[in-house]
């Protein structure tokens, strides 16, 4: 009787999961099995998504015949104690980009290689393997190259999932931390699988909407992408066509060329990739604590990092007004900002976060690196009415209209009971009109 483990890292679905189809075809029986890293950062907003993520696919390997194994500890070593115990001689997991995880990769196989068992390692993070294309540095080739890569055929569900006889030891859920806002994000591949097919019904206003900040019109696929919880390659066929899905899909190339980055860059998190981009940042510990704070006093900034505090998400629109203010008006480095990002975003993904900061800082792969989003005109632009800062920022809501978006213009005698502040010193908010 063939026995194989099957290790969960960021696959947390059985749809078009790679290495759980591998691992049913290899072997008989198939011991599902995640291990809670005490070395990969967390997050309270991450926790509680991680916990009810893995409860989801608990159920849905239940009603299969199978159950997901948890442990605590590492992952190299709980899986081949798992292997012995069930004695298993064939390993599948997925491929993974972060420097991390490639050393887990390869510990992984020469433990297993010791072992006598071997190892199988599927693609599954993204929708083009991160190596099936030579390393590019600029988006433009990057995405024509994309396009005309064949992809991988999807994976169907495993009809079942057979455990070994052997009784198997397995900690508790995580529990989730409670208290806070509510989420608008509940954990698992139930969960993606629904806001996925909702989504897709408006996908075709995606191109004309998706810099609308007050409408939300985003697909807010992102948690259930970096979870794994939903398959990239599933999302982007069932896309289709059409200007809408076009746009949407491209979003998934981002996502893609930032992995494929980070795989062939791997100080991508500290390091910037353009060798001759300044690096002389302020030091100022009182601007950097009013942005991470939503009080700079520039209302679509703290509209931005308030959203991110209170819901562990943030628009997209946001996340460049917001990154683009600490680097290029306050003159903080990047750094500094995709840690906070990493802290708080339920999406935090080594690759994109980090990529796309550096992208907005300069120092990246922005090909007109000296470009920075004015904010007032940003605001101006993607949320005319002041609908998105009111959402946000409570201390503006009787501000009207476009005012909401200058209140230091305001007449001091409104000014004085808005209990906001003023912009931070140092930058001219009169200068960006």
């Amino acid at each position: 009787m063939a026995v194989a483990v099957v290790l969960f890292t960021r696959d947390l679905r059985v749809h078009d999961n790679p290495a759980l189809a591998s691992g049913c075809r290899t072997a008989s029986r198939v011991v599902p099995l995640f291990v809670r890293d005490p070395a990969v950062p967390s997050s309270p907003g991450r926790d509680r998504f991680l916990a009810e993520s893995l409860a989801d696919l608990r159920d849905s390997l239940r009603r299969r015949g199978g159950d997901l194994v948890i442990r605590h500890g590492d992952p190299v070593a709980e899986t081949m104690r798992v292997a012995g115990e069930v004695g298993a001689r064939h390993v599948v997991s997925a491929a993974d980009v972060s420097a991390y995880a490639r050393r887990r990769e390869r510990r992984l196989a020469t433990a297993c290689a010791g072992e006598r068992t071997s190892l199988t390692v599927t693609p599954g993070v993204t929708v083009v393997a991160p190596d099936a294309l030579k390393p590019y540095r600029v988006f433009t080739p990057y995405h024509r190259a994309w396009l005309a890569l064949p992809w991988r055929r999807l994976e169907s569900a495993p009809r079942t999932v057979s455990l070994p006889d052997a009784p198997l030891r397995s900690v508790d859920l995580p529990v989730p931390v409670s208290g806070g806002s509510p989420s608008p994000f509940p954990g698992g591949e139930t969960a993606g699988r629904r806001r996925l097919s909702g989504w897709l019904s408006t996908v075709d206003r995606y191109a004309d909407d998706h810099d609308d900040l007050a409408g939300d019109r985003t697909s807010r696929l992102s948690p259930y992408l970096h979870f794994g919880c939903l398959s990239p390659l599933d999302v982007a066929a069932k896309a289709g066509g059409g200007p809408g899905a076009e746009a949407f899909v491209r979003q998934l190339c981002w996502r893609d060329f930032y992995q494929q980055l980070l795989y062939s860059f791997p100080a991508l998190p500290s390091v910037a990739l353009r060798a001759s981009a300044p690096d002389d940042w302020r030091d100022r510990d009182d601007a950097l604590e009013a942005w991470r704070a939503g009080r700079t006093g520039v209302p679509i900034v703290d509209a931005g990092m308030r959203q991110l505090a209170r819901e562990g998400w943030m628009h997209n629109r946001a996340r460049l007004i917001t990154a683009s203010f600490l680097t290029r008006y306050l003159g903080l480095d990047w750094r500094a900002g995709a840690a906070h990002f990493a802290r708080l975003l339920l999406d935090a993904d080594v690759a994109s976060n980090n990529g796309n900061w550096q992208w907005v800082a300069g120092t990246g792969t922005d090909t007109k690196p000296y470009r920075r989003f004015n904010p007032i005109r940003q605001a101006g632009r993607f949320d005319p009415a002041g609908d998105y800062v009111r959402r946000h920022v409570p201390e503006l809501t009787a501000v009207a209209g476009r005012d909401v978006h200058q209140p230091w213009l305001l007449p001091e005698r409104v000014r004085s009971g808005l209990d906001y502040p003023v912009p931070l010193a140092g930058v001219a908010p009169a200068s960006w009109m």
